[in-house]
């Protein structure tokens, strides 16, 4: 199981980087149109923020996290961009504010779980590595969104470790998401880490394998890039066809990004569309790395 104080302290680094870039912005630059349809840079702010206190709730106020699935249900194609609607109509300094301290309050809250502890979320139960680690690819992957709108290349760092952790672990999810039965072989995913050094998830002696760069990966299971645009290497049909389809993130099957477009305007080369990430949840279950 891992240390939920490791990740913890990634994903105060994570939001500490994107609140470098955002933090001076100009009202101009905060409506800003992402990669993501109808979504501008305070969308993606508010998002982060609105799944914040979601996921401070679930482990917080069990009973008014459950009015908030609630909602929810009632609404299942529209709670998400209707939470970023309302934080985005803030003034930006308001947003901000609302974005540090919930963020804030959140690690707070994660660092009380106690081991073991598990707690309510719109799927299965998540615990707080889990949660951490999810809130960790939510915020890399609209940090990215927003480094796109607004022409900033970012460093990729070891930290992208946890979002390609995910996308590993959600290949089923993937496939189940599209109606689509996943393969009962695994698939071995070997990637060369920013600093040169090899991460490696499933079995060594699996036949199905990807193989490439650790962002690149990442990009692609977060659908800010189009397999097309990527060097990634598959042998083998299934694996080919997953990252055809590969997300991290929990919710309806994305669209993804189309062919042509490059690598995103974050990492030194033109955007696409995108779409949001969704609900800040790990599509392959929530548990521990």
């Amino acid at each position: 199981m891992s240390d939920p104080a490791d990740v913890l302290v990634d994903l105060r680094a994570e939001s500490g980087e994107l609140d470098a870039i955002v933090g001076e912005l100009s009202e101009e630059q905060w409506r800003r149109a992402t990669p993501a349809p109808g979504w501008s840079v305070a969308h993606q702010i508010a998002h982060l923020a609105w799944t914040d206190r979601a996921a401070l709730l679930a482990i917080t106020d069990g009973d008014g996290f459950a009015a908030e699935v609630e909602k929810a249900l009632a609404a299942p194609e529209r709670f998400v961009d209707d939470g970023a609607e309302e934080g985005a109509a803030l003034p930006p300094g308001e947003l901000l504010a609302r974005w540090r301290e919930g963020r804030e309050r959140l690690e707070e809250a994660l660092r009380g779980v106690p081991a073991g502890g598990r707690f309510p979320w719109y799927g299965p139960p998540m615990s707080a590595p889990a949660m951490a680690t999810a809130r960790l690819m939510e915020t890399w992957a609209h940090g990215q969104d927003v480094a796109d709108a607004l022409g900033v290349v970012r460093k990729p760092t070891a930290r992208l470790r946890h979002v390609a952790w995910i996308g590993h672990r959600a290949r089923d999810y993937a496939y189940l998401v599209r109606g689509e039965q996943p393969p009962g072989e695994p698939v071995r995913v070997e990637l060369v880490s920013p600093e040169g050094e090899l991460w490696a998830y499933g079995p060594e002696g699996a036949a199905q394998r990807v193989t490439g760069d650790a962002l690149e990966f990442c990009l692609l299971v977060t659908q800010r890039v189009h397999r097309d645009d990527t060097a990634l290497r598959a042998e083998g049909a299934d694996a080919e066809h997953w990252l055809r389809i590969a997300q991290a993130f929990a919710g309806p099957a994305g669209t993804g990004r189309p062919a042509g477009t490059g690598r995103p305007a974050g990492t030194g080369r033109p955007a696409g569309t995108g779409r949001p990430a969704g609900t800040g949840r790990p599509a392959g279950g929530g548990e521990e790395e």
